[in-house]
């Protein structure tokens, strides 16, 4: 009998190592880029480090590109890799490109930024002729720069644009004078207003839609790998949902991936309480209307943008189904 039993379980271990075998080597392989390092990648990271995409048959790699969403577009297009989170103006300005760029999902449609400045600066019109920080060149924080000028008036070169690698780098500039103002991203913008910086700009209550983290992916890739990109939807909503219900255990995932001293712990809560009550959306339908605020704006030095279909730069096709088929209400009962 024992020997029965001793051999039974060598037959159950060899057929677990056998399943288990068949189950890695199923999964797919993807890489997905990210612009910048901000808690506003947070639900790319909680669906990576809970195992969400593995869950859903992806076997994700998730790296950081840094300099903006320019580059990491550029990545995309390349092939380095296969998804991309980046500001709606680099998807759009490279589709208007003739790239093979679209956007398939939109966790954040409104900006976070905001643009702080030294004292005595408390004006607008007060930055002219002064130094202003952006993390690159085509990112985020460069169109919202943009969009403020328009709203006020004011002409690029009015101002000298600094590029950083991050926030946080930009803080530092900021703290030596380095630059006189900057748009900030979370959690550097708490830091920074608790430093006594003035708010010249506040994205939220400026009603700006924008696309600030957009998901983008090649249309060529979507159309020969659908059914790995539906899974890697999967995988990616999922971590919005665990990001917006299990606050503890994402709030150690965002002091791992930003490491986080612990005299800034504050200041990742209130970024993390902002974006699972406020900024994430449920369901992360592109904002046609944030495509359109970007086509306005570039609309002024391309043609092109003029006459584009604001509908041409979005693919639902995917976060649509799986609205209309229950998969995501169902993350949340």
């Amino acid at each position: 009998m024992a020997l029965k039993k001793l051999f039974a379980g060598l037959i159950l271990n060899t057929l677990s190592v056998i399943v288990l075998c068949r189950l890695s080597f199923a999964l797919d392989p993807v890489t997905v880029g990210l612009s910048s390092t901000s808690s506003v990648n947070g639900a790319i990271w909680v669906a990576e480090e809970r195992g969400l995409f593995k869950k859903h048959g992806i076997d994700i790699n998730v790296i950081n590109v840094g300099g903006g969403a320019a580059r990491a577009i550029s990545a995309m297009v390349g092939g380095d890799i296969q998804f991309a989170t980046a500001g709606g103006a680099a998807a759009i300005s490279a589709a208007l490109a003739g790239a093979d760029v679209v956007m398939v999902a939109s966790i954040l449609n409104k900006g976070v930024q905001k643009l702080l400045a030294r004292p005595p600066i408390k004006d607008p019109k007060e930055i002219i002729g002064k130094k202003i920080g952006i993390v690159g060149f085509g990112s985020a924080s460069h169109t919202v720069l943009q969009l403020l000028l328009q709203r006020w008036n004011l002409a690029t070169d009015k101002v000298q644009l600094i590029t950083w690698e991050s926030s946080p780098s930009m803080l530092i500039a900021l703290d030596k004078g380095t630059i006189d103002a900057g748009v900030f991203t979370e959690p550097t913008v708490f830091i920074a207003e608790e430093k006594g910086y003035n708010v010249l700009a506040d994205l939220v209550d400026m009603d700006i839609y924008y696309l600030q983290n957009a998901l983008a992916v090649a249309r060529s890739y979507l159309r020969n790998h659908n059914e790995p990109a539906t899974r890697f939807l999967k995988g990616y909503i999922e971590g919005i949902a665990y990001f917006k219900r299990y606050k503890k255990e994402t709030l150690e995932v965002l002091k791992k991936k930003l490491r986080t001293e612990p005299q800034q712990e504050k200041y990742l809560e209130k970024s993390y309480d902002l974006l699972a009550s406020v900024y994430y959306n449920k369901v992360p339908y592109p904002s046609i209307q944030g495509v359109k605020t970007v086509l306005d704006f570039l609309s002024k030095d391309n043609a092109k943008a003029k006459s584009a279909d604001p509908n041409s730069f979005v693919d639902s096709s995917i976060v649509k189904n799986l609205d209309q088929t229950g998969f995501i209400n169902n993350l949340y009962e």
